[in-house]
């Protein structure tokens, strides 16, 4: 996840200040502890002796260091066996069928359900409805490669940075209709750190589509900044013709905009 305190990303497109990966989490709790730990040493014996300070400094980072490794190994366990079992088809028990008659990707019926509420929904049976006919699902809304990178994403928690830039899209409206929170909060971080005059309208669809609304304020606002760029490029006629909707709030923000200049 993007942490308010190590990420790399510009001031105006950080997370929240309240959103601070693990490592960082531990960190800090340790060094809150540290302090606590020798103003108590203080108050009870005084000052307290540097070079015992700077030891507790130490060995603290050595602590931190070989908890760090400990996280990435467990992270890489996980990962690796869930995502080996996919691969090598390993006791597969449901088929999903992507759209255009693409070629079937066996799966596991129990990370599905797991995964995705809808999943879940789907695949559960009971007295009013029966599962799935002959264990197969049909996601006609993706090709092969979409589902491909859907399963990877839901078998591993990530996805390498080329599949991201390249379905970005389909998986977030995947992720909205199936119900997969993290991989909406995984797709709309892509698209705010890649937001750039060549994609805003895409993102700022995207983004009304699945309701992600601080993506969508963040799009509407970069457009209005970049509006001569954007509003003459030939993606524009495209894009008003389907979305009249955002070409009214696109104008309004920039009528707003101009009466504050």
């Amino acid at each position: 996840m993007d942490c308010s305190i190590c990420t790399s990303m510009p001031v105006i497109l950080r997370p929240p200040r309240n959103t601070i990966c693990g490592a960082c989490y531990e960190g800090a709790r340790s060094i809150i502890n540290l302090i606590n730990k020798l103003e108590s040493e203080k108050a009870r014996n005084g000052p307290p002796n540097s070079c015992k300070t700077l030891l507790d400094v130490s060995r603290w980072v050595c602590d931190m260091k070989a908890m760090e490794y400990v996280q990435k190994e467990e992270v890489s366990f996980l990962k690796g066996g869930f995502f080996t079992a996919l691969k090598d088809q390993m006791h597969t028990d449901m088929e999903l069928k992507p759209g255009n008659n693409g070629p079937s990707i066996f799966a596991h019926r129990a990370l599905l359900a797991t995964r995705s509420q809808i999943f879940k929904n789907m695949l559960e049976s009971d007295v009013c409805k029966a599962p799935p006919k002959d264990n197969i699902i049909t996601l006609s809304e993706l090709n092969h490669e979409e589902l491909e990178s859907l399963l990877q994403f839901l078998y591993t928690g990530s996805l390498p940075e080329e599949k991201m830039e390249k379905h970005v899209y389909s998986l977030s409206l995947a992720a909205d209709k199936y119900e997969i929170p993290y991989l909406q909060k995984f797709c709309e971080r892509h698209m705010l750190r890649s937001l750039k005059s060549s994609n805003a309208l895409n993102v700022l669809e995207i983004s009304d589509v699945c309701s992600y609304l601080p993506l969508k304020e963040t799009a509407l606002k970069f457009i209005v900044k970049n509006i001569e760029d954007i509003a003459f490029s030939d993606r524009y006629d495209e894009f008003a013709l389907k979305n009249p909707h955002l070409c009214v709030q696109i104008t309004r923000a920039s009528l707003i905009e101009a009466r504050k200049n």
